[in-house]
């Protein structure tokens, strides 16, 4: 007959053993204290911060992924495209920054454990990196009918970007190119946008050639301004990428200043073409 252990049920996303001792640590001292109402409360507050949804959705890297979904559903309501293909480019562009994320914590998880970064729940233990693997292959397998579903042109320039944010995880990024991956991937961004339809339709034409390089210089800033707050472990570790190289000559605090009047002028010369000749050619 089998026994209780067996017959136990078995999750996918589990919290690591490292953080279930520290989670029996504190339940011990807890127990030895005296209670009151703020004790129970930050207990509360552990239990909750440990959820591993809410883990999951921490290494997802959620602010640049709300970011992104914002400025692509805006481009894609300047660009005149109907309610449903806005919001569809918003719950796409959702899912595959949710894939782009998980991959950056699984492949950076080493270097986050050494220099002991915070809000990374694979490197210090308290997520499994089985079940964050698992919920990026959900997440590729979610995110291709979601393309595709704009249109087979469209989805494939979506999903193009994809594959150069998952090479900008791995390749190049520690030297002077670390920069063409994000301009490859930022660049694909007009051309999803230009196709993009319903229900597979075929729609739209060609993005302007002023829009996607635009976008690619787009892509540059938005390297330098997320590769900011890594500058110090990243030179620690004999990194020689652009964003790097600048930020030694000039400093973080002028770097993040250049950077943001960059950006500024690249989305102010968007919107002019934009309103100019348009997104397509």
């Amino acid at each position: 007959m089998a026994n209780a252990s067996q017959s136990a049920p078995k999750t996918i996303f589990t919290v690591s053993p490292h953080a279930q001792d520290q989670d029996q640590q504190r339940t011990q001292a807890s127990a030895s204290a005296v209670p009151d109402a703020s004790a129970g409360r930050e207990g509360v507050m552990a239990k909750v911060g440990n959820w591993a949804p809410l883990l999951l959705i921490r290494s997802a890297h959620p602010r640049q992924a709300v970011l992104t979904a914002i400025g692509l559903s805006g481009a894609a309501v300047i660009a005149g495209l109907a309610t449903r293909e806005v919001a569809l480019i918003a719950v796409t562009v959702l899912v595959g920054q949710a894939v782009l994320g998980w991959h950056n914590d699984l492949v950076d998880q080493g270097v986050d454990r050494r220099h002991e970064r915070e809000g990374k729940p694979i490197s210090d233990g308290r997520l499994e990196p089985g079940g964050v693997w698992f919920a990026l292959c959900c997440g590729v397998l979610l995110v291709i009918p979601l393309s595709v579903t704009s249109g087979t042109v469209a989805g494939l320039f979506y999903l193009g970007s994809l594959v150069f944010g998952m090479l900008a995880n791995v390749l190049l990024r520690r030297g002077l190119l670390s920069w063409v991956p994000w301009a490859a991937a930022f660049a694909c961004y007009p051309g999803y946008l230009s196709y993009a339809g319903w229900a597979g339709e075929a729609a739209g034409g060609p993005p302007h050639w002023a829009m996607v390089a635009l976008a690619a210089a787009l892509g540059l800033g938005v390297h330098f301004l997320t590769a900011l707050w890594g500058l110090v472990a990243d030179n620690a570790d004999g990194w020689t990428y652009l964003p790097l190289k600048a930020g030694l000559k000039l400093g973080a605090g002028k770097l993040l200043l250049v950077t943001l009047v960059y950006l500024a002028v690249v989305v102010g010369a968007m919107l002019y073409v934009a309103g100019v000749v348009g997104l397509r050619a």
